[in-house]
């Protein structure tokens, strides 16, 4: 299943955008730079989600060689990156969220990982546009009890012992660089996640158990704009409901065995607890959880036909550890 090399034929910029038009007059022409620096042909596609604002007038204003890929509905974050990634005319594509700017080495380090075979993707180290601080490092595996946690950076202390990348348990869909081939062969984003949270996470947990390999580079930066959007009490409340409900396929997904037999046994009565101490959103989580086992089983069985096809593949807790035994140098978590 990747046993070859795919040539880098060039690369495709594919920019998930959803009323984003106040962000791509910072952010395009970071893009652009960034591009240029390539000794490679490149192309820019914006999959615009059914944007009500000027988006679209924007960008065939002001960047005519710009493809767009219209969604004639509001369809969500997995649904809008798979429509622009198949759209790509190039063999490997950054997905990068319109609120992230490139700053103009940002490929300099990354086209090395993919002389190996096996890596599905890279990421980038990701800070603010107004500060240094770091929002995403590479992403380290934990759990409680046998709930994966969906959070959780690590970087070496020593930035030399970086320079030849870091294991990452996920590709943060801010940022990364995958094979296109590869997305596609795997699925793609699946679209149970919609319309957003943790498909960048499973998607990445899918590539590692089929046997590829997710790298970090820190040297490769790009800036994230800390959002500063006021949601009101019902809103936050929706949006913790899909959060919950995300987490949850997650688990159903990739646990396997006693491990899923535990996780049940574990989550269900906490949630409960949860939902009557008054976190309602977790009885909207559950509600929508339960009612979709056909998608979850239907994703089970996508998944292990590749994992038949596939020369190596790997249980959850095998790629976790795979990542911590690849720690060998004094790290700072956080």
């Amino acid at each position: 299943m990747h046993n070859a090399v795919t040539t880098i034929t060039g690369i495709s910029v594919v920019i998930p955008n959803y009323n984003g038009v106040g962000l791509f007059q910072h952010t395009l022409p970071t893009v652009v730079k960034a591009l240029a620096s390539l000794n490679l042909p490149s192309e820019i596609i914006v999959a615009d989600d059914c944007s009500t604002d000027a988006s679209i007038e924007y960008l065939r204003t002001h960047y005519a060689f710009i493809k767009i890929i219209e969604q004639k509905i509001n369809s969500g974050f997995s649904i809008t990156s798979n429509a622009g990634i198949k759209a790509a005319a190039y063999s490997h594509v950054l997905l990068l969220n319109s609120d992230v700017k490139l700053t103009p080495g940002y490929f300099t380090d990354q086209l090395k990982y993919f002389a190996t075979p096996t890596t599905f993707g890279v990421m980038g180290r990701i800070e603010g546009w107004e500060d240094t601080i770091i929002q995403d490092g590479a992403k380290y595996p934990s759990f409680h009890g046998v709930k994966i946690k969906t959070t959780g950076n690590y970087l070496l202390k020593d930035k030399e012992q970086m320079k030849d990348g870091l294991y990452t348990m996920y590709l943060s869909g801010a940022n990364m660089l995958v094979d296109k081939e590869k997305f596609l062969a795997i699925g793609g984003f699946n679209e149970l996640f919609t319309p957003f949270y943790a498909e960048d996470y499973e998607l990445s947990i899918r590539a590692w158990r089929l046997g590829y390999t997710c790298y970090f580079s820190y040297n490769s930066l790009c800036q994230h704009q800390t959002s500063s959007t006021i949601k009101t009490h019902r809103q936050k409340n929706k949006v913790k409901a899909i959060y919950y409900r995300n987490k949850f396929y997650v688990h159903a997904l990739h646990l396997q065995g006693f491990k899923k037999i535990l996780w049940y046994m574990q989550w269900l009565p906490e949630t409960v607890l949860q939902i009557i101490i008054g976190r309602w959103y977790l009885w909207q989580s559950l509600k929508m959880f339960l009612a979709n086992h056909s998608g979850i089983k239907k994703s089970i069985v996508a998944f292990n036909k590749l994992a038949l096809q596939s020369a190596a593949h790997y249980n959850l807790q095998q790629v976790a550890q795979r990542i911590k035994d690849s720690i060998q140098h004094p790290a700072t978590y956080f």
